[in-house]
């Protein structure tokens, strides 16, 4: 499959609560980081790295979602939404796609997370790769509230954690959300609600799935509240700083 047949899945349905009175108005992936909203950049990323046909999932205020990115043709991509009336999860959004997703490898990207990571380089080292899938993976010194990853051999995932407890910490790699998927995946995802970093991963290396952490670095940085979307906008005001984030 050519990097052009490709397709990507943002995923952007959260809510973000703890980002109120902000995402009272408007959806916590259409914050704005450096003029323009998280989601933008990640569609431009995508683009940039030569994937033409984009899926959005859309729960808490879809307008000011379709309304920004119409069909994708400004940014030279094809854009189709995914209404969610109830929130379906990470992993329960990709698999109400399973259908348009079932030709080959696909992307999904957390919508809410600003990334610095090499795209391309990702998606030729996964593609090169075996297993299900690849997820990107960084190092970071406070793994609060991220998913840790132990890899062995060849970087294969041995040991996955979403979210540990201070005690429970075995590794300072953490998952970036962003994953390629093949479509063996869906062997692994449950009808209806499920998440990948709770359930989805964890069933998958418990059943003998293979799947494989690709090493970058940059960032992941998380927007999950006002702390630590003003530390964003500090590291790209002022780049050389400590970055803080989460996958």
């Amino acid at each position: 499959m050519s990097r052009g047949e490709m397709k990507a899945v943002l995923l952007a349905a959260g809510k973000g609560m703890r980002l109120r009175p902000l995402t009272d108005e408007m959806p916590k992936v259409m914050i704005p980081i450096a003029g323009k909203p998280i989601l933008e950049h990640h569609v431009e990323h995508l683009a940039g790295a030569g994937i033409r046909e984009i899926f959005i999932n859309l729960h808490h205020l879809p307008e000011r979602i379709t309304s920004h990115f119409g069909d994708g043709g400004k940014w030279g991509v094809c854009i189709r939404y995914s209404f969610e009336p109830e929130v379906l999860g990470t992993a329960g959004a990709v698999k109400k796609l399973e259908t348009e997703l079932r030709s080959g490898p696909f992307l999904v990207v957390y919508g809410d997370n600003y990334l610095e990571m090499d795209l391309s380089g990702f998606i030729e080292a996964s593609a090169a790769g075996e297993g299900v899938g690849t997820i990107a993976v960084f190092e970071k010194a406070d793994v609060n509230g991220s998913g840790i990853i132990e890899m062995g051999r060849g970087d294969e995932v041995v040991r996955f954690k979403e979210k540990p407890m201070p005690d429970e910490v075995f590794s300072h790699w953490v998952s970036a959300g962003f994953f390629y998927f093949r479509p063996a995946i869906f062997d692994y995802i449950p009808s209806g609600y499920s998440d990948f970093g709770l359930d989805v991963i964890p069933r998958l290396l418990h059943d003998g799935g293979r799947l494989f952490g690709r090493r970058f670095k940059g960032g992941v940085w998380a927007i999950d509240d006002l702390d630590l979307l003003n530390a964003l906008n500090a590291h790209l005001t002022h780049p050389m700083g400590t970055w803080v984030g989460k996958s």
